[in-house]
């Protein structure tokens, strides 16, 4: 996950990274310059309508993001977001998702701790007040608790108007998220149909309740792209969840990009623009299977 290892990737990285305009410092003028040439609007852009939503759960209130086309019905997207949680950065995946004819729910997995936003960017998690603030928010969650909120989010994703019930619903994870999705594919197996999880952290562990454990649960198709760091310090990973899929009878499209960890969030400081537009085209080709 963003551990001291892809902490000391992102350092060696920083220099040119920041030369390209997404150095440690992040911030508002950092954000700025990259919106301007991410994800420029397409012709079959949507307008796009975004508030903030309160979903009650078993444990309390959980905040989110609301993003879907301002008019139709749409398949839904539960996306769980990186360690920094929501910010700017994931706010604009979440819309240009929705741009591209989904309905997106970008949900604050700290809801148990504080409102959103936690951190204002992901150079934020680098401090030493970042820190601070985030561990013990972080040593709130835990698998149970995922597999709760993943069933609510689902259940009221289904009661929004803009939301076609006929199609299945995804779940994408970044980083932590990854196994977040996994969980929510498990907690609400008859809508979950798609599973998209970026540099996820912890998908297969010796935890009883690690993600790959849970496959058989779900009945999902997965697009698990990995990070080439992550894959270095544990290359046999990809092929237990490969296996645990195949066991599951669950399709599995299962790659290590050339990127590191991080690599499809811009405000990371590894942002790597062409490997995350190819991991954008892999999830938009998972999604048309709902």
């Amino acid at each position: 996950m963003c551990d001291e290892f892809t902490f000391e990737d992102e350092q060696r990285a920083a220099d040119g990274v920041s030369r390209r305009g997404f150095g440690l410092a992040g911030g508002a003028a950092t954000m700025a310059a990259w919106s301007a040439t991410w994800a420029p609007a397409q012709a079959a852009d949507l307008a796009v309508s975004e508030s903030t939503v309160a979903i009650p759960t078993p444990d309390g209130t959980a905040d989110a993001v609301w993003f879907h086309p301002a008019q139709g019905k749409h398949p839904a997207v539960v996306m769980w977001p990186d360690i920094a949680g929501i910010r700017d950065a994931n706010k604009a995946m979440a819309r240009r998702l929705a741009a591209a004819g989904y309905a997106v729910l970008l949900v604050n997995q700290y809801y148990r701790s504080a409102k959103a936003p936690v951190l204002a960017d992901f150079a934020s998690w680098r401090t030493p007040a970042g820190q601070q603030t985030l561990k013990p928010m972080i040593a709130a969650l835990s698998p149970a608790g995922t597999l709760r909120d993943g069933a609510a989010f689902v259940a009221w994703l289904d009661k929004q108007p803009q939301v076609d019930r006929k199609r299945g619903i995804a779940t994408t994870g970044y980083c932590m998220g990854g196994p977040f999705a996994v969980r929510t594919a498990a907690a609400a197996p008859d809508r979950v149909k798609a599973v998209g999880s970026f540099h996820g952290g912890g998908l297969v562990t010796e935890s009883p309740e690690s993600p790959h454990r849970l496959l058989a649960r779900t009945k999902a198709s997965y697009l698990i792209a990995v990070a080439r760091n992550d894959d270095a310090r544990a290359p046999g990973d990809k092929d237990v969840f490969k296996t645990s899929a195949s066991a599951a009878g669950r399709p599995a499209e299962v790659e290590v990009y050339a990127a590191d960890h991080g690599w499809t969030v811009p405000d990371s400081p590894v942002y790597d623009k062409a490997e995350a537009e190819r991991a954008w085209a892999r999830l938009l080709a998972l999604l048309k299977r709902l």
